[in-house]
């Protein structure tokens, strides 16, 4: 059998290597990009480097907008919002109990042109729900009580479902919010910059400042990949070895028992008679069939009655257990 527990943890300790090296080397590119400390010097940035290879740019500043959006539940004016609608009920399964689920009913998003500011200048943002570290504040979340309607109750009764609620869910990333961003820097032909994702390299959109992003990528590559990916290894391989140890010594234990019904069969047959051991001593397999006689394992006198011979020497392991209390047959 396959000692597929030690072959599962050895695999996933080596993925988690390759994601411990995959962070590391991204904390390694982020030490390297290009930090703006005022977005007035971005423009400058551009006409001298943007023209050889693409600049790859840190950036910092207020999230605003001149179309921002006003959110129907929380009230806060946002860049980006996203609205649910879960529909949660009881049901009755078949064990005739009710559990509780719920149901999509609704899933919206609303997106307008935003920018960065942090005073001297700003930088448009594009493709930010795409960027590493991207996540919205859970601006209200609310939950609608179902009607209490006689007739409606009912009928979602007689199709097994008690109606409780909507849960509504609202995520926006509100105006003034302070965000790092991590990517290409762009000027169009009007002269408006952009940061984007870039075709190859790190594209990052985070409340975390830039320090703090390497630090934690480092300290992830550093703790939990590289340490769960030995622990993995060193428990993978236990298994593995305990897998084959204890497949030798039931492979010894039948040979064991083999041995000792070929003997015991051979003293009854008397000493005229080739001693089948010597095959078996000698290292080679000799074929079931021919070679098994029908003598009991236990008692290693009567002939078995109830058994198959197949099971005789392959299924019976409690008899193993008994093979040191057992007279030598020679």
């Amino acid at each position: 059998m396959v000692p597929w527990g030690g072959l599962t943890c050895c695999l996933s300790a080596a993925a988690l290597y390759l994601l411990g090296i995959s962070s590391g080397r991204d904390a390694q590119i982020l030490k390297t990009v290009t930090r703006v400390n005022q977005l007035k010097e971005l423009a400058q940035l551009l006409d001298i480097e943007s023209k050889v290879i693409p600049l790859i740019v840190t950036i910092s500043g207020r999230v605003g907008s001149e179309t921002p959006i006003n959110c129907e539940h929380s009230g806060l004016r946002g860049v980006i919002v996203e609205e649910t609608a879960e529909q949660h009920f009881l049901k009755h399964n078949d064990a005739g109990s009710w559990i509780q689920d719920s149901a999509l009913m609704l899933s919206m998003s609303k997106e307008v042109p935003w920018y960065l500011d942090d005073g001297t200048g700003r930088a448009y943002v594009v493709g930010a729900r795409s960027a590493s570290g991207f996540a919205l504040t859970v601006g209200s979340e609310v939950f609608e009580d179902s009607g209490r309607s006689i007739v409606r109750g009912t009928l979602d009764y007689l199709q097994g479902l008690k109606m409780l609620g909507v849960k509504r869910i609202e995520r926006v990333l509100p105006i003034g919010s302070s965000l790092t961003v991590v990517g290409e820097a762009v000027k169009d032909d009007v002269g408006t910059i952009r940061i984007q994702k870039p075709h190859k390299g790190p594209f990052y959109v985070s409340p975390k400042s830039i320090d703090q992003l390497i630090s934690n990528l480092g300290k992830w590559a550093r703790l939990l990949y590289k340490y769960a990916s030995f622990g993995l290894t060193i428990f993978g391989a236990f298994l593995i070895t305990k897998h084959a140890i204890l497949y030798f010594l039931e492979r010894r234990r039948r040979r064991e028992l083999q041995r000792r019904v070929l003997a015991a069969a051979a003293k009854r047959s008397g000493p005229d008679n080739e001693d089948p051991t010597l095959k078996v001593e000698n290292g080679a397999e000799p074929k079931r069939d021919r070679m098994m006689p029908n003598i009991c394992v236990i008692c290693l006198e009567q002939e078995y009655n109830a058994m198959w011979p197949y099971v005789l020497l392959y299924n019976l392991r409690f008899a193993l257990n008994k093979l040191p209390s057992l007279p030598e047959a020679y």
